[in-house]
């Protein structure tokens, strides 16, 4: 490994975009126009209430904002380095008709930066237990909400987790120079002070869970979804979730070779190309079948991405993987552009969407419950945080009916 390659390693860990001091978020705070029936907080799927927690941060009442934030989002210190604010609550505020909306992302940081500083508790559950036993399959984010609501509420919760780590794609399927691995860790450790119980390692089946009174399955998509086309079996073929997991969990002997060619438009894609970039690749290039304007990832990541000297190539579909590896592209359904593409390349990963376990039939049962990217195809962690909370009161209603105290 040579001297420089240590040193882009090195950035891999980084955090990219830095938080706000005390200074700069009481000025952003102040810009907000205190909206009384705030749109921002409509606009937040997962309920943060960003108009109440930017009120607080505004009034100096630093703690106030961490409780409104971990007690709507127990994964709020994730969300506030990954959500898709501009998409969401920034689109919706009011300050967008007048100059630039407010910095809601960054100001949830902010809050809870200071939560974890200062040591503040800001998450409880009930201090008399009931006597209702939950188990949650997987580690997901819609698992881990899942979990805390329904440990606040008192139930008594297990989470089963095949991996040695709790996040699902927190832990394994995000670049950690957007998602640090501490941000995380920090947010799982507020759940495991609810009384959660983590059981690592295990793989389960619903017939080994029948102690329990509810089954919560947030296993997220995590099977390859490789296209139908030649020589995706070939060595240095990648589905996005496997390439990010490789990097994230052995990092310093990941081989990828010096050029990486990424093909999909997501955040996934930008994250997989990005990884590459900072774990020493020399070039790094992404091929999207659609524009630019038509991507459904972050600008601002893809901003980032050309920044670290990635290439960008849209209208181009792949149609072959040659050996030794060499991917041939082809116009898309008629764009205007080149109309064949061959590039080089030592791994190409193929960052188009997951497929996850049938799980139909487990659906079935009166006692089983689903959400997050198992049940919607693949959405934003913002939403599988939304979904989290809809599954807890939905089995606490069905516990209470059940008569389960």
């Amino acid at each position: 490994m040579t001297k420089l390659s240590k040193v882009v390693k090195g950035k891999y860990t980084s955090e990219a975009v830095c938080g706000f001091t005390h200074r700069t978020a009481m000025a952003e705070a102040a810009r907000c126009l205190l909206c009384h029936d705030a749109p921002c907080s409509k606009g937040c799927p997962a309920g943060t209430n960003p108009a109440k927690f930017i009120r607080s941060i505004r009034f100096r009442n630093v703690k106030g904002a961490a409780e409104t934030i971990r007690e709507n989002n127990p994964l709020g210190g994730t969300c506030a380095r990954i959500c898709p604010y501009d998409r969401l609550c920034e689109e919706a505020c009011s300050r967008c008709g007048i100059d630039r909306p407010i910095e809601i992302g960054r100001l949830q940081r902010y809050a809870i930066e200071q939560e974890q500083i200062f040591g503040m508790c800001t998450l409880k559950a009930l201090e008399i237990k009931k006597e209702g036993k939950i188990a949650c399959i997987g580690a997901g984010p819609a698992s881990l909400v899942c979990s805390a609501e329904l440990a606040k509420a008192g139930y008594q919760v297990t989470i089963f987790e095949k991996e040695r780590k709790a996040g699902g794609v927190l832990t394994y399927g995000i670049v950690p120079s957007r998602l640090p691995q501490e941000v995380v860790d920090y947010d799982i450790e507020q759940i495991q002070k609810l009384g959660v119980n983590f059981e690592f390692g295990k793989s389960v089946e619903l017939s080994e869970l029948s102690e329990f009174d509810a089954v919560f399955v947030g296993i997220g998509l995590w099977e390859p979804n490789l296209p139908r086309m030649e020589g995706t079996d070939l060595k240095g073929v990648y589905c996005a979730l496997d390439y990010l997991k490789a990097a994230r969990t052995d990092k310093e002997n990941f081989d990828q070779g010096k050029k990486v060619v990424i093909v999909g438009g997501g955040d996934v894609a930008v994250d997989c190309a990005v990884t590459a970039k900072l774990l020493g690749a020399e070039e790094v290039r992404i091929v999207y079948r659609r524009t630019l304007e038509e991507a459904p990832g972050n600008m601002a990541e893809f901003q980032y991405a050309l920044s670290l000297g990635i290439g960008l190539t849209t209208n181009m579909a792949p149609v072959k993987v040659k050996g030794c590896t060499c991917v041939e592209f082809a116009k898309f359904k008629g764009r205007d552009n080149l109309s064949e593409l061959k590039i080089s390349c030592d791994t190409i990963v193929f960052a188009i969407g997951q497929q996850g376990a049938d799980i139909s039939k487990d659906l079935e049962a009166a006692h089983v419950f689903a959400a997050g990217d198992i049940v919607n195809g693949g959405k934003t962690v913002v939403e599988a945080v939304a979904e989290g909370k809809e599954s807890a009161a939905s089995i606490i209603e069905y516990m209470e009916k059940k008569g389960v105290k």
